[in-house]
């Protein structure tokens, strides 16, 4: 591992630190990046997420995708996880601590709308950073490309209704644009200019290749720490007005990230699958679609709703609770069986 992926961890927190500084002594600057955003999408979040993506890409065997559907099973237990587990047990930790646990802390009102923001991130599977936490693992980034392509399909079709039923509501708007621009701009263009890139590489051998994804690899950290300073700025203030709320809620959102990975890993460890489809398939299904979860908690909510908060405090233990995992993951190679470098 170069200096960069060895001391991930470091830079991550080194950029979580450098974006609340950053946005708390320069608001100015920060509400000038944030007014750059069409259809709830922030343009220049986008092509931090752009630059971590695009290097993958690259790697990606695009001929060798359809030896995915030979071996499915990995792909079948992203989808169980994603939409018959996780966004029922979200729900339910959201019940349990606002509703229980933590009835004598928070006000009904918003604890509801705390509930309805984690409902909102557990409909709502990992679009873009999951092919980051893949990478740092190993992982067949082809069979990760159709897992994160099935899903953003499903997505299409059961977000609204699935978030309705668990919010008890009799009908969501879901911003379309959000939705469709994401994928636009986080799978669609990075994946079309990854099959560009790979062709006119390959035109001069593989070693080319080799050579050009061996360079690459500092972008994709420096574009994952970006986006981490950011976000931590854009959310300076809030994280700051409310650290106690933000404790209640990533408590569940904790306890739902580690469950839900663990979960889907020993499930791909009892069905023998090879660590570098197990490992992204645990990871897909702990990481969230953030982008839209903010877009829908503030369209249905309110901007500075408890909804809103508790899906920005999903950003916040994302990173952290992602590193870790791809550390354990990293750790424990060594239980599944040997597989091929690439599908």
């Amino acid at each position: 591992m170069g200096l960069f992926e060895r001391y991930l961890s470091l830079w991550v927190a080194l950029a979580i630190v450098l974006g609340i500084v950053a946005g708390t002594a320069m608001p100015g600057v920060f509400e000038a990046v944030a007014g750059f955003t069409y259809a709830h999408v922030n343009l220049v979040v986008a092509v931090f997420i752009w630059a971590m993506i695009y290097p993958m890409m690259v790697q990606v065997d695009f001929l060798a995708i359809k030896n995915v559907g030979r071996k499915p099973q990995g792909l079948v237990l992203t989808l169980i996880i994603n939409w018959l587990v996780k966004p029922f047990t979200m729900a339910a930790l959201g019940w349990l601590f606002f509703k229980v646990l933590f009835a004598e802390l928070v006000d009904p009102v918003t604890a509801t709308e705390y509930i309805a923001g984690m409902v909102l991130l557990g409909v709502a599977p990992c679009t873009a950073m999951v092919f980051v936490w893949s990478h740092l693992t190993k992982g067949d980034s082809g069979y990760t490309l159709v897992q994160v392509s099935v899903n953003d399909i499903i997505m299409i079709f059961a977000f609204a209704p699935l978030a309705a039923f668990l919010l008890g509501l009799s009908s969501i708007t879901v911003p379309w644009e959000t939705l469709l621009l994401s994928v636009l701009l986080y799978v669609v263009a990075p994946l079309i200019a990854g099959i560009v890139t790979r062709r006119q590489l390959l035109r001069k051998g593989t070693a080319r290749l080799d050579s050009w994804l061996q360079h690459s690899k500092p972008t994709t950290v420096l574009g994952l720490l970006a986006t981490v300073t950011l976000l931590f700025g854009l959310q300076a203030d809030r994280i700051l007005d409310n650290p106690l709320a933000i404790g209640l809620i990533a408590i569940p959102l904790l306890i739902q990230s580690y469950g839900i990975f663990f979960l889907a890993y020993f499930i791909a460890r009892k069905m023998q699958l090879p660590h570098n489809v197990a490992a992204p398939a645990g990871l897909i299904g702990t990481s969230n679609f953030f982008e839209l979860a903010v877009a829908v908690a503030i369209s249905l909510f309110g901007l500075t709703s408890g909804a809103a908060l508790a899906t920005v405090v999903g950003v916040l233990v994302e990173v952290p609770v992602m590193l870790s995992l791809v550390a354990f993951a990293n750790r424990t190679r060594h239980w599944f069986p040997a597989g091929p470098a690439e599908t």
